[in-house]
């Protein structure tokens, strides 16, 4: 075990959450395991659009989570890692419904790790997809 994963059980456990994962109401983990991360989110009302949507810049904050939640599961217990770059594909509307949201490490090398998001409706339909790179730096360095 690693602080990061450590960490993961003490989210999936509903123990601690940031402070503004707690502000955004982004929630916690329901599974996780080598490389992959699970979780059904459930929009409220007060976070959508005037019609109903999911707002795009909201997915883009679920979508960094997850993938964080995803790189948690490979970090050396020695590291953090940070965000270097995002990209989200808006593929349906969202809407107030509940998402399935996965994501997985895609690669690793000793200084990024390459994570994939995808948000599914309950039908299995895919409604946006996500990549990112974090890089990874030791401990007091940065």
């Amino acid at each position: 075990m690693t602080w990061a994963t450590d960490r993961l059980d003490a989210i999936k456990a509903g123990v601690s959450v940031p402070p503004v994962v707690a502000t955004l109401q982004l929630g916690g983990l329901d599974e996780w395991g080598a490389k992959w991360v699970r979780k059904t989110w459930i929009p409220k009302p007060d976070l959508l659009n005037s019609d109903g949507s999911l707002f795009g810049g909201y997915v883009a904050a679920l979508a960094d989570q997850m993938l964080a939640f995803a790189a948690m599961t490979v970090v050396p217990g020695d590291s953090l890692f940070r965000t270097i770059n995002l990209s989200v594909n808006f593929v349906r509307i969202g809407r107030a419904a509940p998402l399935m949201i996965e994501a997985r490490v895609v690669a690793v090398t000793k200084r990024l790790i390459t994570v994939r998001v995808e948000f599914r409706r309950d039908d299995g339909d895919l409604i946006a997809e996500a990549t990112a790179q974090q890089i990874v730096e030791p401990f007091g360095r940065g």
